[in-house]
């Protein structure tokens, strides 16, 4: 599937910004899920400082803002080819090795409750069996639900709640599995929703390392792994490693945030012929 992808971030202040920095992780890569054709970052009221590559292999991009900005936009859009998986990412690889995503964070450490929640699950000598029982069971006692919890909102207390959103289902995921001793990681991208080509917000899932399998996607959300309908595009052990967007900036006065986010699939019959003009 060639999926089409505009996420605009405007922020509108009410006294200019004397200096701001953000951090970027809003450009996919290629990999065994995914071709990347065409991508580029639109900056306004900001400029490019640096590109680089995390230790998770993230494509990260670092943006500043001085001078006296009431505005900045920032657009990442472009197109990628997806491949159906069945959720089998592949093997690791890159400089962060296994182990390291077996430790918690701050954000996915492990209370009374999610041991609880992983017990239920214990008795399955599958591996893949038990972390797809696993999802199940965060989505039955964890209802998603807008508004109830933040990015910042750890998982045990997520867990506690019996509410939240899709970054709260992958850091009980990722916080349970690594119970079973299972390498665990948060993953932020997009899902094309079937039937709209809007969506509020950009998406987020998990992956487990099975032996045999490599890296397995699980979205606890929708109850299944993902599929041609999702770009990964950053990795990490929980929602700020992996965050789209994170920044600081110095001035007074208060700003408002607007998101746009629009997903389609472009036609395959639509796209070979412009790339056949192209090698003409």
């Amino acid at each position: 599937m060639r999926i089409h992808i505009s996420h605009r971030t405007t922020y509108r202040f009410d006294q200019p910004v004397h200096y701001g920095l953000q951090r970027l992780r809003l450009t996919p890569r290629s990999g065994s899920t995914q071709t990347v054709v065409d991508w580029e970052l639109v900056l306004s009221g900001c400029g490019l400082q640096l590109e680089y590559e995390d230790h998770f292999g993230n494509h990260v991009t670092l943006v500043r803002t001085d001078g006296e900005a009431l505005e900045v936009d920032i657009e990442a859009r472009g197109l990628v080819e997806t491949f159906g998986s069945d959720g089998v990412v592949g093997q690791h690889h890159g400089a962060v090795p296994l182990w390291f995503h077996l430790r918690p964070t701050e954000l996915t450490t492990p209370g009374d409750r999610i041991r609880e929640l992983a017990a239920e699950v214990a008795f399955e000598a599958d591996p893949v069996t038990r972390l797809h029982a696993l999802s199940g069971v965060i989505i039955d006692q964890v209802e998603y639900r807008l508004g109830g919890t933040e990015p910042s909102t750890p998982a045990e207390e997520a867990l506690k709640s019996g509410h939240g959103v899709c970054q709260d289902h992958a850091h009980i995921f990722v916080t349970a599995a690594r119970l079973f001793d299972v390498p665990a990681r948060y993953v932020s991208g997009y899902m094309m929703l079937d039937d709209a080509e809007s969506s509020p917000a950009s998406h987020a899932w998990a992956e487990a390392h099975v032996a045999g399998l490599g890296w397995v996607g699980f979205d606890v959300s929708n109850g299944i792994s993902p599929d041609d309908r999702y770009v990964r595009v950053a990795i990490g052990r929980d929602y700020r490693e992996a965050a789209p967007l994170v920044g600081t900036r110095y001035g007074s006065g208060g700003e408002s945030l607007e998101v746009r986010l629009e997903i389609s699939a472009q036609a395959q019959a639509q796209a070979e012929p412009q790339q056949q003009q192209q090698q003409q």
